[in-house]
């Protein structure tokens, strides 16, 4: 049995020596490349929330909660956990939404393989997702029963 002729002849051989890793050096940072990246990276979230409905939805929950913790009062450390899970949610959004267009681009054919790869990535985000409610439900919960004399 022969591997596929797509594969260059030396990936071929049965008996090929495996390729030998060069030892790269890492880049400088350079302000110019700092600044590239940080723009590449705006450019990607902006792209996902003009693409994604999902991540729209998540802003606007974070930006309610924001809303909600400014109007309550909640603390430093219970504003750096709020900020905390916003990021990891939108990122893992941002994640998902990437493996789903890589998988769509690697196999656009209906594949339950690719849908279980999909799946996985939007129970990741659901985690993190439903994670980010319990710990907004017991930041604000007790504050907002109190506000409302329960």
């Amino acid at each position: 049995m022969s591997a596929p002729p797509t594969l260059p002849p030396a990936a071929r051989e049965p008996h090929a020596p495996a390729p030998v890793a060069r030892e790269r050096l890492a880049p400088t940072l350079s302000p110019r490349r700092l600044c590239h990246s940080f723009a590449a990276a705006f450019a990607g979230l902006g792209y996902l929330l003009r693409h994604e409905a999902n991540a729209r939805i998540h802003v606007a929950l974070a930006l309610a909660a924001a809303t909600l913790g400014l109007w309550l009062g909640v603390t430093p450390v219970e504003w750096a956990l709020l900020a905390t899970l916003y990021g990891l949610v939108i990122g893992l959004e941002a994640l998902n939404s990437a493996v789903e267009r890589l998988a769509d681009l690697t196999y656009p054919e209906l594949d339950p393989r690719v849908r279980a790869i999909k799946d996985l990535g939007a129970a990741g985000v659901l985690a993190a997702a439903l994670g980010a409610a319990g710990a907004g439900l017991a930041i604000f919960g007790p504050r907002l029963l109190r506000l409302f004399g329960m």
